[in-house]
Parts: structure tokens; sequence; C-alpha cells
């Protein structure tokens, strides 16, 4: 053997004996961190069904084909660190052998064309996405500039490192290929290269200066280069647990694997319940606990151990950023941003979690400091102007600032855009509930909106006697269970008003429009009138949980009374809650948003829309028809997957041509009123509801047509703004329910005293 050889495999022995020491001490620690977190037993279930979403997930790449091009890029670059793994344990070999290929498969055609493809189309994919992170640099005048980029407040030197990191060992296994097939030629002049090496034997020919002993030499060099390189990798990942962009490439399998739904469903919908020490906590049991017993999530230990996982995962894409309405409005919230931070935090504050009492006195003072450390608090050193000011991984007076907190809408945008599937929306719910339940800290115009739901049982704290208020004027009865009819049995649906639907004037269009509907239809339909209460969506995500079990309990109580099985809603909020979250506290029912019901009315042909005088009834021309764009309720769309229903209704229209924001389905942007941010001034930046206004109003259409009486609201405001502002005409845009502009339509078809009743609701 030469000295070369000799210092080669000295050194590919011992760097890689401390590369997997190190990285085995790594993932044990990872272990004991995340054991400290709060219990979860709801994710081991159905493990059969979890295995198959990780291997969809990974191998079909569902959760990163947004992105198409970075999607088939990593795609590549992800298979090829699992399947070029062969090449390394090869390259160990060939610092002795140089000619050295492995038993049975290294000579298999099959897997030598398995191995080139993967590291050409590697390499290729590893430099569309540095290409790529370049382009959408925060400084590059060809990418958003600044806080645009979803790449704003990534780690930069741990993306480079790992992407030049890949780049090199692409460019070394290659290299290998081209030196082997060289001296495969010399020594074996009858092995068909082209067979063996198809993609790099072309290459040979670089190599043909050497003489033989050269050309082994070669070998050993670029053999210990690319060994070096993956394990100096290696070393430097397990010696920075923080490293997401690293990382995941373990831990996204084990996230995956524990996500909430073991059939691949985004963890949205329902909120988690409120839970202590892995048992949901209810009114009842709250003398039980112990005193120092914390409800929500005030301290990094209180997040359960797959929260902890889920900051840990993190690969800090910043698709989460890029959807987020909050970031996207100049306001502090960003998901990977707070994310990133409680990561940080959290192994910051890791060798105090996992030292034991004996222990902790003697850990640096750095450690100490951050035990009692709140997550959420209002750091002196934060700057509106300048977003990362308001995260402190570090910080003793707060990790993150509470206008980070409470700039969620809860919209969803994050979770339903995370490759790895982190769940933000449960994280800061449960950091809300601490605000509320424990610290009493949360924005001033929440504690009015508390007192009317718990005086009045809804947000408007108007009187409970005019919640029929809506129902005055129409042309025939709209029964009220206990007054009326004497329980649902009698009647297909139990028609859910809802707050908004009652007593606010512009929602209250839309519970008349789809009254008279199910009325035209032959639907037989009941409300409860008085009877009724806020679902508590708006308490439950503000982080008032009792709040919300009360007024659920209250409900499922009425609910269950009159025999309530199926229930018909206008709201998407109502239609969640009543759907995915009552089931937590004894409520389970079948319940449909009313753009459902009305498309299944039309395409039975029990609702007819007509097309408007002089018009074609199939006309959808442009050039003539009224342009509509739908704007996707998020908890409609994005928490319920409901986007196909409301869109054929609209295209069952005769005479109205849609027209798509750019924003729309799973990436349409929020109107700002989930999250219970309907009761709070937008303080911070620009305002959600102008931004999607002004969206909406570029199509160029002349109405915006909605599911949801909070999205109704919050858009009508914004249009307005922009007429303030003299960027719209007054009248040029109107926003319309779905269901008002279905019952013009009908209503075109009815006889003209029929049409003309209570035709002040109409959106015709």
């Amino acid at each position: 053997m030469s000295a070369l050889q000799i210092t080669a495999i000295a050194l590919c022995f011992t760097i890689p004996l401390l590369g997997w020491a190190l990285l085995f001490r790594q993932a044990f620690r990872f272990y004991r961190l995340f054991t400290t977190g709060q219990p979860d037993t709801s994710r081991s279930d159905q493990r059969g069904t979890r295995v198959m979403t990780v291997l969809r997930e990974f191998l079909g790449h569902t959760r990163m084909a947004r992105k198409p091009i970075v999607s088939i890029a990593h795609w590549f670059t992800a298979l090829g660190f699992l399947i070029l793994f062969a090449t390394l344990v090869n390259a160990f070999f060939q610092l002795i052998w140089a000619d050295f290929r492995l038993p049975i498969v290294g000579h298999f055609p099959p897997f030598e064309w398995l191995i080139e493809l993967f590291a050409v189309t590697g390499l290729i994919g590893i430099i569309v996405l540095i290409l790529v992170r370049q382009k959408d640099h925060p400084r590059s005048a060809a990418g958003e500039r600044g806080r645009r980029s979803r790449f704003f407040g990534s780690t930069w030197w741990q993306a480079y490192y790992v992407e030049f990191t890949i780049l090199a060992v692409m460019i070394c296994i290659l290299s290998l290929r081209t030196q082997e097939a060289a001296l495969i030629a010399r020594i074996e002049p009858e092995t068909n290269i082209p067979l063996h090496f198809p993609l790099t034997g072309w290459a040979r020919g670089i190599w043909g200066g050497l003489s033989e002993q050269w050309l082994r030499e070669s070998i050993y060099i670029v053999a210990a280069v690319k060994i070096l390189t993956s394990f100096a990798w290696m070393i430097t990942v397990s010696l920075t647990p923080t490293m997401g962009v690293a990382w995941h490439r373990f831990l996204a399998f084990v996230n995956i694997f524990f996500k909430r739904h073991a059939d691949g469903r985004t963890s949205l919908g329902a909120v988690q319940p409120l839970m202590v020490e892995g048992k949901p906590i209810d009114l009842e049991q709250i003398e039980d606990l112990d005193e120092d017993a914390a409800l929500g999530v005030g301290k990094a230990e209180h997040f359960t151990w797959k929260g902890l996982l889920d900051f840990t995962t993190c690969t800090e894409c910043g698709r989460c950023q890029a959807q987020c309405p909050a970031w996207n409005t100049d306001k502090p919230l960003s998901p990977k941003l707070l994310v990133m931070t409680l990561r940080d935090h959290a192994h910051a504050k890791a060798p105090w979690l996992m030292a034991t009492e004996g222990e902790r006195p003697d850990l640096p003072a750095h450690t100490l400091k951050l035990v009692d450390a709140p997550l959420v608090g209002s750091p002196t050193a934060y700057d509106a102007a300048h977003p990362l000011t308001a995260y402190d991984a570090l910080g003793t007076d707060g990790v993150i600032h509470e206008d980070v907190l409470w700039s969620c809408t809860t919209c969803g945008a994050c979770v339903e855009q995370c490759p790895v599937d982190i769940e933000h929306v449960d994280a800061i719910v449960d950091m809300r509930r601490y605000q509320n339940l424990i610290a009493s800290a949360f924005p001033s115009e929440l504690g009015g909106l508390f007192k009317n739901l718990e005086k009045n049982s809804n947000p408007w704290g108007l009187a409970p006697r005019m919640r029929m208020d809506w129902a005055k004027g129409l042309p025939f009865e709209v029964p009220v269970v206990g007054a009326d009819v004497e329980d649902l049995a009698d009647v297909d649906y139990l028609f859910w008003v809802g707050c908004a639907g009652a007593f606010e004037d512009r929602a209250k269009r839309t519970s008349r429009a789809v009254a008279e509907l199910l009325n035209t239809a032959g639907v037989t339909y009941a409300v409860l009138g008085d009877g009724e209460a806020c679902t508590g969506d708006s308490a439950r995500r503000a982080g008032n949980e009792f709040l919300f079990q009360m007024l659920a309990q209250q409900n499922v109580e009425v609910l269950n009374e009159v025999n309530a099985t199926k229930i018909v809603v206008t709201c998407a909020h109502c239609y969640n809650t009543l759907k995915n979250e009552y089931p937590q506290v004894g409520g389970n029912y079948e319940v449909v948003h009313h753009t459902q019901l009305l498309n299944r009315l039309v395409r039975e042909g029990r609702l007819v829309p007509v097309s408007r005088p002089g018009e074609s009834g199939g006309s959808k021309d442009a050039s003539t028809a009224p342009t509509v764009t739908y704007h996707d309720p998020c908890y409609l769309g994005r928490h319920n997957h409901v986007y196909a229903p409301p869109r054929e209704l609209l295209e069952a229209l005769p005479g109205v041509a849609m027209s798509e924001m750019p924003r729309h389905g799973m990436t349409s942007f929020c109107c700002g009123a989930g999250g219970a941010r309907m009761w709070m001034e937008e303080q911070l930046g620009s305002r959600i509801n102008v931004n999607r206004a002004t969206e909406a109003v570029a199509t160029g259409a002349a109405r915006i047509a909605v599911g949801c009486p909070f999205c109704k609201v919050m858009l009508s405001d914004g249009v307005n703004k922009l007429v303030e502002e003299s960027k719209v005409d007054e009248g040029a845009v109107e926003v319309v329910d779905v269901a008002q502009m279905l019952l013009a339509a009908v209503r075109r078809g009815q006889e003209p005293v029929a049409a003309a009743a209570s035709g002040a609701d109409s959106a015709g």
C-alpha cells in the first residue's frame, strides 16, 4: 500500500466511527428530549395505515407537489440519498481495492443503471434546488425581496452546507464511476462498458493520461473525499440538533407516521382537546387537577412530545410563511419563524429538561436563565418594522412577542403547505389557552367577546329573543322547534342559522335566501330560535377553552333533546365546529354546508335557475355575462376540503362567467376573520381583508361570491375601503353569498309576484 492509501484508510475509518457515535448519541438525546413533553396516546393507532401514509407521502412527494419543479428536483435528491448509500459502502472497500464492486449487485446492470440514474438526476436536482434558493433569496433582485421571500429568516449557512455537501457527494459518485469505467476497461478489456456504465462510461477518456497505478491512486483519493465529506456532514449535523434542514431527512418519516390522521389527512378541522397529562380535561374536572397543572402551553415542557418533534423536524423551507395571511400583510407572525424559535428554545433548555433534580443546579448559567422563561411575552427589543426582533429563543421575558401569537387567523394555510406535516395551528391554540386560562393575558377586544358570549350566548351581546328577527317579512313561516314542530323527527334538516346569520344585517340576507330556497325546493326544516347559542368557535380559537365547552355542552344538550341528526349551516365556522368538534363533547351529527345542499337540489332539478331576460340559458360568453369570482372560506376549504360544491353551484347559474383569483382552492387567502380575529382590530401591517378584496377586484369580477358570513363581512369592508381610497368605483363590485345568487336565478323562473317578495334580499 502507498502512504497515500494508508492515510486515506486511517482517516476514513476513524472519522466515520466518530460520526456514527455522535449520530446515535444525538438520536438518543432527541428521544430523551421528546419524552420530556406531555404524553399523547392518540397517534399510535392503525400502524399499517400510517406506514402506507409515510410511503405515499415520501415516494409520491404528495406534500411537495404544490411546487412541481422543486418537487421533482427534491424527489430525485431525496431518493438518491437512500439509494446512493450503496456507493458509500462501496467507497470504503475502494480504499483497499480500487476496482471493488459490491458482491452480487455490483455487476448487475439494472442496479448499475439505477445508481447512475440517481447520481445524474441527483446532481441535476441539487443544482436546481440551489438555483431556486438563490433566485428566491431575500437579497436577490430576481426573486422576491426581503420578507416576501419564503426563505426570509431561514438559517443560511446550514442550507448552504447541506446543499454543497450533496453537490460534492454527487460529483464524487460520478467521478468514481468514470474512474471505475477507465480502470475496468484496462484490466478487463472484454467488459461491455456501455452496459455497465451507461451514463458515465463515455467520460472515462478524461483519465486516459494516467497510468494504471495513478488511476488506482485517484480512486483512493476520490473515495476518501466522498467518505470524509459524508461523515463531516454527519458530525456537523450530530453536533447541531437545531439543523432542521438536515435532520428532516431522518425525522420527517417519524413525524409523518405520527401525524394526527393515520390516513394522511392534514391536521386541520377540529382543534385538539385541552389535555393535561395526556387526558382531555373538561369543566367538571378542573377542581381535581393539581395546583401546578398547566392548562395549555406556557413553557417548552408543556408541549406534547409530538409538538417537540414537530419543531425539530422543520426544514425551514418557508412554504408556510409564503402562504400565511398575517406574514403577507406585514405582521410579525411567520409560522416558520415561530416553529424555528420554539425549536431553538426547546433545545437550549434541553439540558435542564433532561437533567435529574440533582444535576440541574450545576448546569450552565445561560441554561438556568431559561427555566422560568415564558413562551409569550413582550420583549423590549421588538421592532414592528423588523419582524425577526419579535423572536428570541433565549429571551427570559418572552420567547415570542404577544403580537406573534395573536396575529394568527388559524386559517390552516401553514399546515396545508407543510411538507413534513407540522401542526402549527394546534401549537398556537395551546399557547393561547395558557394565556387565557393561566396568565389572563389576551387582547382587550376579546374581553368584550367573552362577556357577550357568557351573558347572551352570541358575540354581539344581543338578546336571544332577537334571534328570529332575520325571518320577519318572509312570505312563509319558518318553523321553530318546540313551537311549530315538536322535534326534528318530522323534518329533513335542522337549519342552524348561526349568530351572524341571526344578528348581522349582511348575513341575514343569506339566512333569508337559504330559507326561501329550501322552502321552494320542498325541503322541510326547522330552526332552534332562541334555543340556539354560539357554537363557541371564536372562544376556542382565542384560547378560552372552558367558555367553548360551556357553549358546546349547552348546544349539544339542546340538539340531542330535539333529536337532531341532520344539520344544514351557512357559516363555515359553525360547519367546522358542529361537524368536527362537537363529537368531542358528545354531539354527533350529519352536518352539511348550505352550498353542498343547494348544489344537490339543483342537480336533482328541485331548484331551477333561470337566465336573465334576453340571455341565452347556457350563455357563458365572458363579453356579455357578469363575471363572478369565488372566495374559499378557510374553514370550509382547507379545514374541510369543500371546494367543488360552491363552484358547481355558481357554474350552474345561467349567464354567469367564473373568474378564479390567483390564490384559490387550497392556496386561498384568508379574509382575516378566523382565529377570533373577527373581533380584534388589525393594529399592525396592512389589513388582510383589503389584501384579499384587492385580489378579487383585480379579476374584473362584478361580484365576489362567498360561502361564509364572516367572509362576507370582511370582504364587504375590504371593498368599502377600496372605494374610500378611490381604487374601485362605488357599486362596481358586490359581495354576495352563493345562496343569494342562486335565489335570484330561481326567482326569475317564478311568477312576478313571487319574485317581488322580499326583493331587497336578491343579488340578481
